[in-house]
């Protein structure tokens, strides 16, 4: 046993480990000055229960490096199963809180089953795809089945009515079509068809907020006092920043609450503003490093699930991230898509936190096969 637990503490990935601890702390610190303004206390109440989900976040990942991702194999049908009932629960028990139900309230709780459902899509996607090799797939009604598995909760928080969520889990699910080996006129297809119903969704689906802040993308300064004033404001706050910021605390932007979201969806403009070019692309360098390190644990795994499961937990933060950056910088719409790690929210950071212990799994027990 103690020679187990020496060669556990030689493999653990330390480095990437103190990285996550790194861009948590920093999100910690931009958060504190995101809700300075008005905060009556050395804290404010959103920082506090910030720090109490990175407590819960880091207990979830130190309990789920106790069981090995293989089990995740044979159990993964159960874990989708189970968070696809946790998300059509909100459909029955959540209120309506911004137009959508996404959210279960328990007191002073609250769970966003959506970002658990994430994950237990992607261990079944990755259970899939090792059973029927992705190289090996070159008709697209070879992916009617992992169709499904994608459908069920983007359908189920497509009911919710929170779209950008929505379109975020899909673009998680379709991290896995870049290893598929399916001609480009069957994508172009599918292009053609996709066109037609994002057709039928403008004229039909959208609510005329949601029509407002895609219109916004293409012209900013259609409706600057309105649907397009978050946006605005934003590339101010990023613009005014500089190369090395206005300062912590500083930012005028964030300070006289210029930003109604700025806490949430829009905490990286609130980093720009405050530490400018040179702090924002540091930032970025550490999410780069992030993603390159789970890609390289992908890589290294010693089976196929492994890697597949890694590779779908970059895709869970790569793709909020970039989503996230096109919407503060004005090049995509405003959807409500959290920043990980840095955003304010319980739900995000506990199951980033609990997606790295599934990456730390993979990593450490390569060394154990």
């Amino acid at each position: 046993m103690a020679r187990i637990e020496r060669r556990t503490a030689q493999h653990y990935e330390w480095w990437l480990l103190g990285l996550v601890c790194l861009v948590t702390g920093l999100g910690i610190v931009n958060l504190m000055s995101a809700t300075h303004a008005g905060s009556k206390g050395l804290l404010s109440p959103n920082v506090v229960r910030q720090f109490a989900a990175i407590g819960l976040g880091s207990v979830l990942l130190v309990a789920v490096l106790f069981v090995d991702y293989r089990q995740l194999e044979r159990w993964g049908w159960l874990l989708y199963a189970a968070t696809l009932l946790l998300l059509a629960s909100t459909l029955v028990l959540a209120p309506v809180t911004r137009g959508n139900q996404s959210w279960l309230v328990f007191g002073p709780l609250r769970l966003q089953p959506a970002e658990f459902a994430k994950l237990g899509m992607i261990v079944a996607l990755a259970r899939w795809f090792h059973r029927n090799p992705p190289a090996d797939l070159r008709r697209l009604r070879d992916l009617w089945r992992p169709g499904l598995i994608l459908a069920g909760p983007v359908g189920l928080i497509i009911l919710q009515r929170d779209l950008g969520v929505a379109v975020l889990t899909l673009l998680v699910g379709c991290t896995y079509l870049l290893f598929v080996r399916i001609p480009i006129r069957s994508w172009l297809a599918v292009a053609g068809t996709a066109l037609a119903v994002l057709a039928m969704i403008w004229s039909f689906g959208l609510e005329p907020y949601q029509k407002s802040r895609i219109l916004d993308v293409v012209d900013p300064g259609r409706d600057p006092l309105a649907s397009g004033y978050q946006a605005n404001q934003s590339r101010i706050a990023i613009g005014s920043g500089g190369l090395f910021g206005k300062g912590y605390r500083e930012g005028t932007q964030t300070q006289l609450r210029f930003l109604p979201t700025q806490h949430t969806d829009f905490i990286f403009s609130v980093l720009a503003e405050e530490w400018g070019l040179a702090g924002a692309s540091t930032v970025l360098l550490l999410y780069l490093l992030l993603l390159l390190w789970g890609l390289v644990i992908a890589r290294g795994s010693k089976d196929r699930f492994g890697g597949l499961l890694a590779v779908g937990i970059v895709g869970m933060l790569f793709w909020p991230t970039v989503v996230n950056l096109a919407m503060v910088l004005g090049l995509g719409p405003v959807i409500g898509v959290p920043f990980p790690f840095l955003s304010y929210g319980g739900s995000s950071m506990m199951a980033s936190l609990l997606a790295v212990g599934l990456l730390l799994n993979v990593s450490l027990r390569r060394y154990m096969f």
